[in-house]
């Protein structure tokens, strides 16, 4: 234990980081562990307990942080965002817990909405890690994965510094995600779902909802928002077996605002339907917080179907607060002079046909009140299981002038992304993914690939350096190289990057003639978080500070 402490009082948060990145799943063993997670799902759970109890929490310690448990397929983190800036308004100190971070890691874990700050991140990071590596031998395990850390951290963190209530937002399902040792959460929250991560999940609709069902606690309510026939019934009947309570939420303009439609602080017309989960999570959690404990017998559980929540007149502090929610790489518009940058995290087919109804209304907006010529650039890549082509056709009718393809990798110099290092897929399979997503694209477009123009696939020691080109596609090695290529040095933030080094053919260069004389650059970067996050690093260097 000694050693442990010393390490900690010698290494910083960038060590931090780096000692966090060895606990990712290396791609060679990726697939075992998740054949372990389908076949023994219920042993992951009994894992995370045993790795709390090893840093001297129990899961009855988590009681006192009166948690806001939330999970669904879409819509989760945004949900989340408009819940904790209510309750926050309210003069409550929050916690939240999310996933992925944007662009450093400790955004996972925000006090009063804000990231905590590096040295508490440093203090605790080391304090847990030294716990869990000073008892691996004993218990004859090695330490957590990448999330289970996380999740661990985030419990210690909100439980010392004594926060009012906690928002956590499910990592991966429900049943079996590691956030589910919660075992009395205040109220719980269903947002859209849809099909996603059907490896671990399931391949239907039913077998995604049983599994989001599974963070339903006997007596704690749930609010969902609307769902479709099958995955609702699910819902009805995993409630009914678990006994609680199950609400549905009204549609946002049924609120009473006194003031004409709520204004949300999230671009979209998905949004409201998560804002008014939001209402009713913040709700419910005032109206317990505000009753005294022996008020707080479980509710009793009618042998009935769903029963509808009643819209309500928000109070001004949740007006407010709905309006004033932030949170990035969801429907985000920047503006940085000549050249907009639409950024939306979309990764599922729901989220993606939400995110294109989103840009094109605000496309149609922005190019009328232009009076030259506009060019539309699509920066686009997808990770895990999904179906790129299938979102590739969504976004075909946007009528993009240049589609441009780059793995999520932030610059081909990777001490400077320890916060955005991915161990979990290899660098040539993030690459040959792009380059189908560029014959996809091709394929929709109907433009001939020319012979002899084939992209290269360059990985020795070192990712490759030239960007290939087949007529209106681009594919580049990282994502800085694709901003800059775009931005052709109309972009006085991302200017601040540095001086481009991404070496092009001549050909290449020509292509780019449009964006330089254009009076508008419009971009539209979707597809993955992860690219999402990668962009806003250098559009935001807020974000990285």
């Amino acid at each position: 234990m000694e050693i442990s402490v010393a390490l900690r009082r010698t290494k910083g948060f960038y060590e931090a980081v780096c000692a966090l990145n060895t606990l990712q799943t290396n791609v060679s063993v990726l697939d075992q562990v998740r054949r372990e997670r389908s076949e023994l799902p219920e042993l992951q759970l009994q894992a995370m307990r045993g790795f709390l109890h090893r840093t001297g929490l129990t899961v009855d310690k988590l009681d006192h942080l009166n948690i806001i448990h939330v999970t669904g397929t879409k819509g989760k983190g945004s949900t989340c965002a408009f819940t904790e800036r209510i309750l926050r308004d309210y003069g409550f100190r929050t916690g939240f817990y999310s996933s992925p971070h944007l662009v450093q890691v400790r955004e996972r874990i925000r006090i009063n909405g804000q990231p905590i700050s590096k040295e508490l991140f440093t203090k605790y990071f080391w304090e847990v890690f030294a716990q869990l590596d000073a008892t691996k031998d004993s218990h004859g395990v090695s330490m957590p994965a990448y999330f289970r850390f996380l999740t661990i951290l985030a419990f210690h963190v909100f439980l010392h510094e004594r926060v009012d209530l906690a928002v956590i937002e499910v990592g991966i399902g429900g049943a079996y995600d590691c956030t589910n040792i919660i075992r009395k959460p205040w109220v719980c929250g269903i947002t859209s779902l849809g099909i996603d991560h059907t490896s671990i999940l399931g391949n239907t609709i039913e077998e995604i909802a049983w599994q989001k069902a599974g963070i339903f606690k006997p007596g704690v309510p749930v609010f969902t928002v609307k769902q479709p026939d099958r995955p609702m019934t699910v819902l009805q009947d995993r409630a009914k077996e678990i006994g609680c309570p199950l609400w549905v939420c009204p549609d946002l303009e049924q609120y009473e605002s006194g003031a004409g439609p709520l204004s949300l602080g999230l671009a979209g017309q998905q949004q409201r339907c998560n804002a008014s989960l939001a209402l009713q999570l913040s709700k419910i959690w005032l109206q317990r917080y505000r009753q005294s404990d022996d008020q707080l017998a479980a509710p009793v559980v009618e042998n009935r179907l769903v029963s509808q929540a009643t819209a309500f007149k928000p109070s001004p502090i949740m007006v407010k607060g709905l309006e004033a929610t932030e949170w990035p790489g969801r429907t985000q518009t920047l503006r940085h002079g000549p050249v907009t940058y639409y950024l939306d995290g979309a990764h599922t087919m729901g989220s993606m046909q939400a995110c294109v109804h989103w840009f094109s209304q605000e496309i149609q907006q922005e190019e009328s009140s232009n009076r030259g010529p506009v060019i539309r650039v699509l920066l686009f890549n997808t990770t895990g299981e999904r179906d790129s082509a299938a979102m590739l056709k969504l976004l075909e009718p946007c009528q993009f002038d240049f589609a441009v393809f780059c793995p999520n990798i932030t610059e081909t110099i990777t001490e400077n992304n320890a916060d955005q290092q991915n161990f979990n897929v290899s660098v040539e399979n993030m690459l040959t993914r792009c380059l189908d997503n560029q014959i996809s694209w091709q394929s929709l477009s109907g433009t001939e690939i020319k012979q002899g123009s084939e992209s290269e696939l360059l990985i020795k020691d070192r990712l490759p350096l030239l960007a290939n080109i087949r007529t209106h596609t681009l594919v580049f090695p990282c994502i800085l190289s694709a901003l800059q290529w775009i931005s052709q040095g109309r972009d006085a933030v991302l200017a601040t990057a540095g001086s481009p080094y991404l070496s092009v053919q001549p050909s290449v260069t020509a292509k780019a003639e449009p964006l330089r004389e254009a009076a508008q650059v419009s971009v539209l970067v979707t597809g993955s978080l992860h690219l999402v996050g990668g962009a806003l690093k250098y559009l935001d260097p807020s974000l990285a500070s």
